[in-house]
């Protein structure tokens, strides 16, 4: 039902009230224009019934005209209504600098800082090197961050394991120097940029036995499949939750608008880019507590947009797919790996992680997550804890 305007008046007090101008040039309250206009369109309400000859057809078109709001989607929606009052206070206004005061802390669980070389990472560390069933190493895809397997490396660690889960250079809490300044995201040189990067991670954080390697998600989730595919003597086994596995996987549309000129580079500096991504592919909405921690790398600088999107533009994906498609194919491949695949993904369909079983059915094992999305390990990290504990 549309509401009347006195209705959102009535809560605002005088000094916040907007004010117009009369034809004498007299300022007075919004509300009191408001009332004149109302006065107004009752009287001439009242000529036109009283000269209707039945009145009872004309009465109901002039109720009709009164309680026809034009901008009804807007006040008659309950959050769009909140949103356009106005706030006591400036700093109650959600800005950008406000907004970040309130979530700066979010989302760094189980985290901390390691320097690697001339970058600083943000690592996440579950359990302890004391742990008896191995070490494994979380690596999440673009446009996200590690934060995405908190619950899944706590849960992990609880199972015996030792637990990395580190943001990639560009992206979350790490490093995110601009291109061309320290860090090449550059294609040929960006995946080769990574995998040294990632090597020399691995040194400050002591992993040297072979490892248990979880790899999710585009871009630079696939550039974890190629360093693994360089290094299979460093990896025990391999999971992988929703990432691209063939030439013909489809490209989302985010990567494809940050490879539009000009437009690109509006996209990249979007804050709610990566929650948007997430719920794109996902049968879920994020709670708002999650969403602020996506956006956060995003609100606080546009190093990472910037970093994104010189990735994304450069990267060849069609060769970087061809490779791990070939790279993991019998008989090239013959260490075990796991497809844990959210079964609700709108990116990747669960055909493309058959397909990709089929062509190496002795090393390649396919475990469905039902009711998860691109993202299993945000959507539903209980069962993907319970299919990596069956494989590992």
């Amino acid at each position: 039902m549309a509401s009347s305007p006195s209705s959102f008046l009535s809560p605002i007090s005088f000094s916040r009230l907007k004010f117009c101008r009369t034809p004498h040039e007299k300022t007075i309250p919004a509300a009191s224009c408001l009332a004149r206009r109302r006065m107004r369109r009752k009287r001439r309400n009242a000529t036109v019934v009283g000269c209707s000859g039945d009145g009872n057809e004309d009465r109901g078109r002039d109720e009709k005209q009164l309680s026809f709001n034009p901008f009804g989607f807007v006040t008659d929606n309950p959050s769009s209504r909140a949103a356009i009052q106005l706030p006591e206070t400036p700093a109650e206004d959600g800005n950008v600098g406000q907004m970040l005061y309130r979530i700066e802390d979010k989302g760094r669980d189980y985290g901390s800082y390691v320097e690697s070389g001339n970058l600083r990472w943000f690592v996440r560390e579950t359990g302890t090197s004391a742990a008896q069933r191995g070490i494994i190493v979380f690596i999440h895809g673009a446009p996200t961050q590690s934060y995405s397997y908190r619950e899944v490396i706590s849960k992990m660690s609880d199972a015996g394991f030792h637990c990395f889960a580190p943001d990639w250079i560009g992206f979350g809490f790490s490093d995110k120097p601009q291109p061309g300044y320290g860090f090449s995201y550059t294609a040929p040189d960006a995946e080769e940029e990574f995998h040294k990067a990632f090597d020399k991670l691995l040194l400050v954080l002591n992993i040297n036995s072979p490892f248990f390697l979880v790899i999710q998600g585009f871009l630079v989730g696939s550039f974890g499949l190629t360093w693994a595919l360089r290094n299979s003597d460093k990896v025990s086994k391999i999971a992988i939750l929703n990432s691209p596995l063939s030439v013909q996987s489809s490209l989302p549309g985010l990567f494809q608008k940050l490879r539009i000129p000009l437009f690109g580079e509006f996209t990249c500096q979007n804050a709610i880019m990566a929650e948007r991504f997430i719920e794109a592919g996902s049968p879920y909405v994020l709670k708002l507590e999650k969403a602020d921690v996506y956006r956060l790398p995003y609100l606080a600088s546009s190093g990472p947009g910037f970093a994104l999107l010189e990735a994304a533009r450069k990267a060849d994906f069609r060769d970087i797919l061809n490779r791990i498609a070939t790279g993991f194919s019998f008989p090239n491949w013959n260490k075990q790996v796991l497809l844990a695949w959210g079964a609700s993904d709108k990116y990747l369909p669960v055909s493309e992680a058959e397909a990709f079983q089929k062509a190496n059915p002795e090393a390649v094992r396919l475990h469905v997550i039902e009711g998860a999305g691109h993202m299993p390990q945000e959507d539903w990290p209980e069962k993907v804890v319970e299919a990596l504990r069956r494989f590992l």
